[in-house]
């Protein structure tokens, strides 16, 4: 039982996000390499926020005073990439071809770097969960909830959407000047995370519900920021459903 909820948990957080990077990213060379280099900047905001975590001696017993300072860091990290990835984006298209779309759309590069700070942040909040599900007992002895590894996977997949949608959004608002854009990444970033604060009191509930209804919003956000509509998807929809039918032996006729 522990091994089947070990899976089920790992799937849950993980499965969509890999789909994603299998569809998306794993062929590009150019998109791998800048998804490793987003996480290693995301490692480096963890960094800087234990050290002054470790710092700020007489805080370091208040939870939420190193979890406001760990999303504070997150986002200048994530503006430090973005930087980064201005300067070379010269050197990027000296080294792909035409024909690849990550030097044609900045919000390829901006969705990619997104999904490494989403993938490492991910990974460095369940790892530790998933080893415990695996046995030799599970949760739900001595007022332990036994919702607690599903409430993480989810969470977990949440928060890495989230960072991939944040990191769409962030790039353009910086390219625009959008600080309204901008002030709702940062914000939203420091709701979500003040939201687990409530899960010491194992109300998980409380957690997910507003934070799936921000990735809900912050993704129509990412959508409409990449320049997609309800027309548009529609469309595609509909392109999606021809080639369906044309797949199946049936004529297409393309207007």
């Amino acid at each position: 039982m522990t091994v089947m909820e070990f899976f089920g948990c790992a799937f849950l957080a993980f499965g969509p996000p890999l789909a994603m990077f299998t569809f998306t990213i794993a062929k590009d060379p150019i998109r791998i390499i800048i998804l490793i280099a987003s996480a290693f900047f995301w490692l480096l905001s963890l960094l800087i926020s234990s050290l002054w975590w470790f710092i700020v001696v007489p805080l370091k017993s208040k939870l939420a005073f190193g979890l406001v300072f760990s999303v504070f860091f997150q986002e200048v990290f994530r503006f430090l990439i973005y930087k980064l990835l201005q300067k070379a984006e010269v050197g990027l298209k000296k080294v792909t071809d035409a024909n690849t779309q990550i030097t044609n759309s900045k919000h390829v590069l901006a969705y990619v770097s997104g999904m490494g700070f989403g993938l490492m942040s991910g990974a460095f909040s369940l790892v530790n969960v998933l080893a415990d599900a695996v046995g030799p007992a599970t949760m739900g002895l001595k007022g332990g909830s036994d919702l607690f590894f599903i409430t993480s996977a989810a969470f977990t997949l949440c928060m890495i959407l989230l960072h991939t949608f944040w990191g769409v959004i962030f790039f353009s608002a910086a390219d625009n000047r959008n600080y309204l854009q901008i002030l709702w990444v940062v914000g939203s970033h420091m709701a979500v995370s003040c939201l687990t604060l409530m899960n010491s009191q194992m109300w998980y509930a409380a957690t997910l519900v507003p934070s799936y209804i921000i990735l809900l919003i912050t993704g129509s956000i990412a959508f409409s920021v990449v320049g997609g509509s309800l027309r548009s998807l529609g469309a595609s929809m509909y392109l999606k459903e021809r080639r369906h039918v044309s797949e199946n032996g049936q004529s297409l006729t393309v207007d």
